[in-house]
């Protein structure tokens, strides 16, 4: 593969991990919110959901990141 296609790739999986990151930090705002706010539990479960799919998102988009790293390093 060309370095510069390499270089492509990394850059977009690195994006996905910034991404993912700034999605758990905004997810995990909303659970803080309602549990100061005294909110219902749905709505707060819901908020608990969200930022669990975001921490799944973002370690896979990790994952993806070190195993392309470690690919170009072969």
């Amino acid at each position: 593969m060309s370095a510069e296609k390499t270089r492509s790739m990394e850059g977009s999986a690195l994006e996905r991990v910034v991404s993912a990151a700034r999605d758990v930090q905004a997810a995990s705002t909303a659970p803080e919110r309602h549990c100061a706010s005294g909110s219902d539990g749905q709505r707060t479960t819901l908020g608990f959901v969200r930022f669990e799919a975001a921490m799944q998102q973002l370690k896979e988009a990790r994952e993806a990141f070190v195993a392309l790293l470690g690919n170009g390093a072969q």
